[in-house]
């Protein structure tokens, strides 16, 4: 850590100059300049000028090490107080937490509960119905993803979001985000209880023009879960058997 390791630095330091210091003491090694170096001497004839000569007391060595020792108590008392309080407070059944993470978590927590109770859904009726942003609910997703919690599906390049756990497989998801459109689920409804079958009479029934029937019958087409029949100059349109269950299941459940 960043405190201990600049202790550790400072004791080095201090360790250093007493060993010098010892080491000094005990040979009593007597140093002195080379000739011609010797301080205030000229070398080549030049006038030389003392500006100051100043002997450093011996205290002010002692000074700055009584300094470098007292700070060195206070990054351990630091250390003491600051890291185990975690501890201290987990012992008397306390939990020290990051606010801004606690609030992250608690939004994830939300979602996640959207997702279940409207599975299927996708990132703007989540953010609408939440009052989320839609750049932080995607970062929550992704979260949520990460965590295995929640799992996307692909709706003709609408993304969906399904409780993961292998809540659903992978035709209830199919039909899940197809009943997610509304005017899909309209066009499903009628024909499953047989009311038309035809694009002329499922406009009537919808209230939509069949230019736009015909565009989603395509996209139903394509999912497989409507079949064509053609009758001479007739087309009329059925429940694909393999997804009739699923479709009554997901209707009754979640719409």
């Amino acid at each position: 850590m960043f405190t201990s390791t600049k202790l550790e630095k400072k004791l080095t330091a201090c360790l250093l100059f007493f060993l010098l210091i010892s080491t000094a003491r005990a040979t009593e090694y007597i140093i002195s300049p080379a000739p011609g170096d010797e301080f205030g001497a000229s070398i080549n004839g030049e006038e030389v000028i003392i500006l100051e000569d100043t002997v450093e007391p011996y205290w002010h060595f002692l000074l700055w090490l009584a300094a470098m020792q007292i700070l060195s108590v206070i990054d351990i008392l630091l250390y003491i107080l600051l890291y185990p309080a975690k501890l201290i407070f987990a012992i008397l059944g306390f939990r020290m937490v990051d606010y801004s993470n606690t609030v992250g978590v608690l939004k994830r927590k939300n979602i996640y509960v959207f997702i279940k109770e409207n599975p299927g859904t996708c990132v703007s009726e989540i953010a609408n119905n939440m009052g989320l942003n839609r750049g932080t609910l995607r970062y929550h997703l992704a979260v949520l993803e990460a965590e295995n919690l929640v799992e996307s599906h692909n709706d003709h390049g609408r993304v969906r979001y399904f409780q993961n756990s292998s809540t659903f497989d992978e035709k209830e998801k199919l039909v899940i985000s197809a009943l997610q459109n509304e005017i899909a689920r309209k066009i499903i409804c009628n024909i499953l209880d047989e009311e038309c079958n035809t694009n002329r009479d499922l406009a009537l029934s919808t209230g939509i023009s069949k230019s736009t029937v015909t565009w989603h019958m395509k996209q139903l087409k394509e999912l497989d879960l409507i079949t064509e029949n053609k009758m001479g100059n007739s087309t009329t349109y059925s429940i694909n058997p393999i997804y009739r269950e699923e479709i009554e299941k997901a209707y009754m459940e979640f719409f």
